[in-house]
């Protein structure tokens, strides 16, 4: 992720199990507030608050169809994240692999 910010934006979204839940949810498609909220035992505004947080951090997309806003995973987020997670497992192999090579390479005492 470029913006260390919008990463930091995201990631406290993500903190958050309600809002894992809704993305969890929305992973099998589109659905209006109404149907998420059905998944939850809190109030209709508490799950408009969370599809707010999502869509702060770009995490959920909306579109109107007639009455309804349907609200949408952004998968290219999350893909964002694991790129940006897959860097770290990539460094830490690497420099895994340059230790290796170091420790081989010492004399035994």
């Amino acid at each position: 992720m470029n913006n260390p910010a919008s990463l930091q934006h995201t990631l406290r979204a993500l903190a958050d199990p309600t809002r894992r839940e809704i993305l969890e949810i929305l992973k099998n498609g589109a659905m209006p507030a109404g149907e998420i909220a059905e998944h939850f035992s809190i109030t209709g505004a508490a799950i408009s608050r969370h599809l707010s947080v999502l869509k702060e951090a770009d995490l959920v997309r909306d579109h109107r169809d007639g009455k309804f806003i349907f609200y949408d995973v952004n998968l290219s987020v999350l893909q964002e994240i694991l790129v940006w997670i897959g860097n770290f497992k990539a460094a830490r192999e690497t420099s895994s692999g340059k230790r290796d090579k170091i420790i081989g390479t010492q004399p035994n005492h």
